[in-house]
């Protein structure tokens, strides 16, 4: 059994993304929920689709840090832009995500940034805890 690193703890009131408020225990996080426009609400607040989508950047990129250390592999810029995609069927009044990771870098050339994106995506938990639930697509970019 491993060993406990670090618990999150949040919580959501009211209508959750309709208007609702989401905090975390430690007060770090603090935000109003909104239905966003292109989902026909307001768009006054942010949405789980953007919360996840932040999280994920965040870990993922950080992935990718450790399997270019371990690859001795230096890249001189790297940014991941994370896209959750949340899809409505209307005929069975039902909901999934999908997701695409994109790796943006720089100071390697494009054969070793694909292995690092196939990498992370082993190592970083956002992707382990997604694999085979939802739809991800990966791509990287060098400048």
């Amino acid at each position: 059994m491993s060993e406990v690193t670090y618990t999150a703890v949040a919580s959501s009131t009211a209508e959750g993304r309709n208007g609702g408020h989401a905090v975390s225990d430690d007060g770090a996080l603090d935000v109003t929920l909104a239905v966003p426009k292109a989902f026909g609400g307001a768009g006054n607040g942010t949405n789980p689709e953007q919360l996840f989508a932040a999280g994920w950047a965040s870990c993922f990129v950080g992935a990718v840090r450790r399997v270019a250390a371990a690859k001795n592999v230096k890249p001189n810029d790297l940014a991941v832009v994370a896209e959750i995609t949340l899809h409505h069927d209307t005929e069975a009044n039902d909901f999934r995500l999908s997701a695409a990771l994109h790796l943006e870098a720089s100071g390697i050339d494009q054969a070793t940034a694909d292995e690092l994106v196939q990498g992370a995506h082993q190592l970083c938990p956002y992707s382990k805890a997604t694999r085979g639930n939802i739809e991800v697509t990966l791509d990287a970019t060098v400048a």
